[in-house]
């Protein structure tokens, strides 16, 4: 049996990049001293409490280095954005015609941040014997930051392969077996809520850090709290999900994060970053530390239309749904001038040169463009960010994911939480310069909640998830989220076992395949997506197994108890 290294790394096995000044002491108070190039990770480099962080460090600038392919995974499939190239693998993904061959489907990046996590998970408590500085306090915050990395990373790989090898131990010599077989997405799931609640329950996990960039850009207990809203809402654990967003929602820490209501406020999230919005973000600064993001290779400037790989364009669908919003916005804000620029409308505006006429500026479907990703100024916001100082924050929680997770587990618990979950859709929505989804102080609200339905809520969630996350790789997992609903979606065996797994589409416990949403999901992927035929579009995603991507082939082909999805398989 071949030995497969599954972080992607040549030997040393698990050797740490040498990374030159990733954040400066000017920003950072010289937190990423990492190791020498080639030093490997074992009980032999654990002595100083600086050697743990130099590790946890590590597990950070891989989930920078993983940017690329959330971005790529988290939106291609959803149609908001889409690239112009079919021929590319990108375009492959975005089309549901990856093959395990495709070099996009690698999860070596996410196998690399948990092998950091491993490893200080193991080695870091023998720290304490060799350095009498080395506080308990200090090193169960150290795990804390430990777990979240492991969890997250495995959260990103369920989410797109629904089934992956689970390794909790650290990969630190040839000695360790690592051809293991996948784990039942169920198991996944298990181990993620495991770990974060292994974290909160040291009671170490900080609220904040010394500095505002560490507050914001390592992991905190209140990034953990998101976490676990974020998968038992995946996993629809309705209570335990509203339970983790009241966290937040409910907390009283003076330096908690908290939703920003002011309309006017919004653009800080995104420039300069780090805004009291935030949960956690993953940080560049291009002044102090010479980093950047390469955004403005993958987000164009006035929605040119781009064929390069890698390049996001924004849909005519989604064009269209944020031109209207940026209109009903001006309308509901008649004091605005033609220099204002109002709630999420900023995701998408003119090119300079176009009409300064206030209505007019927004009726061309072909001047738009992210902003967030983009823009420099918010007094000027048609300022671009020049690609020497392309580096904007990327943001994987923030309260208004808080507060439309809660929404939607409140929709899908009954009709008597509705109001409840109006009650935050409307908070988005206000933030946004619009009119409520429902005016609950109306002598009518009640009879107007019963009127409802739980599709028409539920695709009012979406939709605002769509124009406040634009960018934010999250779009296909709301898609796939909701066709995912009432169903037995998460079987407990694998593909590995061969039973109980039906090859064509999931069984639920009555032997059928009931996805009470995956029409409806199928459709606005058809509707969005007009790089490939809406006929093959159909055909494809009837099967849930596609819903997913391919294990890598070299995976498959070094590891012979791994089996593939049983949409791509082919005879081994």
């Amino acid at each position: 049996m071949r030995q497969h290294n599954i972080f992607g790394l040549k030997k040393p096995l698990v050797s740490i990049l040498s990374i030159v000044t990733i954040l400066t002491a000017s920003s950072c108070n010289d937190w990423l001293d990492l190791l020498p190039n080639n030093e490997q990770v074992t009980d032999n480099y654990w002595q100083t409490k600086e050697d743990v962080e130099s590790v946890i460090a590590s597990g950070y600038y891989y989930m920078r280095n993983a940017v690329p392919q959330m971005l790529l995974w988290g939106e291609l499939r959803g149609g908001t954005l889409f690239n112009n190239s079919t021929t590319d693998e990108a375009g492959k993904i975005q089309d549901f015609d990856a093959v395990e061959g495709n070099s996009q489907v690698k999860y070596a990046t996410f196998y690399q941040i948990i092998n950091m996590a491993n490893s200080v998970l193991m080695y870091a408590p023998t720290v304490q014997e060799k350095d009498n500085t080395y506080y308990t306090s200090v090193l169960n915050s150290h795990l804390c930051e430990a777990y979240f990395q492991r969890a997250f990373a495995y959260s990103i790989l369920v989410k797109n392969f629904k089934e992956v090898p689970l390794i909790l131990e650290a990969y630190v010599n040839d000695d360790a077996e690592f051809n293991l077989p996948k784990a039942s997405e169920t198991q996944i799931i298990e181990q993620i809520k495991a770990d974060c609640l292994a974290a909160l329950a040291t009671g170490a996990a900080k609220s904040n850090y010394e500095s505002e960039w560490e507050t914001k850009g390592r992991a905190t207990k209140w990034a953990l709290f998101a976490l676990l809203a974020d998968i038992t809402l995946w996993n629809h654990e309705y209570d335990l999900c509203i339970q983790y967003c009241n966290e937040l929602i409910e907390a009283n820490d003076a330096l908690r994060p908290v939703f920003i209501s002011e309309m006017n406020n919004w653009y800080s999230i995104f420039n300069p970053g780090n805004s009291n919005e935030s949960i956690l973000e993953l940080n560049w600064n291009y002044a102090t530390e010479g980093s950047n993001n390469n955004f403005n290779s993958r987000f164009a400037w006035g929605n040119l239309i781009s064929s390069s790989s890698g390049a996001y364009n924004i849909s005519p669908t989604a064009i269209e749904k944020m031109r209207q919003e940026a209109i009903d916005a001006l309308a509901n804000h008649p004091e605005l001038t033609f220099n204002d620029h109002v709630g999420r409308s900023i995701f998408c505006t003119w090119v300079p040169g176009t009409s300064t006429d206030a209505p007019s500026r927004y009726t061309s479907s072909q001047n738009f463009f992210v902003w967030k990703y983009r823009g420099q100024e918010l007094a000027n916001i048609e300022s671009i960010r020049l690609s020497t100082g392309n580096d904007a924050n990327f943001i994987l929680y923030r309260m208004a994911d808080v507060y439309l997770m809660k929404a939607e587990a409140l929709i899908m618990k009954g009709q008597s939480s509705w109001r409840a979950a109006i009650e935050l859709i409307n908070k988005v929505r206000q933030r946004a310069g619009l009119t409520d989804y429902l005016d609950l102080s109306s002598s009518t609200a009640e009879n107007e909640i019963d009127a409802l339905d739980e599709l028409t809520l539920l695709n009012e969630v979406i939709d605002q998830r769509e124009m406040e996350f634009v960018g934010e790789a999250k779009r296909w997992y709301d898609l796939l989220r909701m066709a995912r609903y009432d169903s037995e979606f998460a079987p407990t065996q694998t593909v590995e076992d061969n039973e109980g797994i039906a090859y064509g589409s999931y069984k639920t416990i009555s032997g059928q395949s009931v996805f009470g949403y995956k029409q409806r999901v199928i459709s606005t992927i058809c509707e969005y997506n007009t790089q490939i035929s809406s006929m093959q579009l159909q055909s494809v995603l009837q099967n849930s197994w596609a819903w997913y991507l391919p294990l890598p082939i070299g995976d498959i082909e070094t590891n012979d108890n791994l089996k593939q999805n049983p949409y791509y398989a082919t005879t081994k």
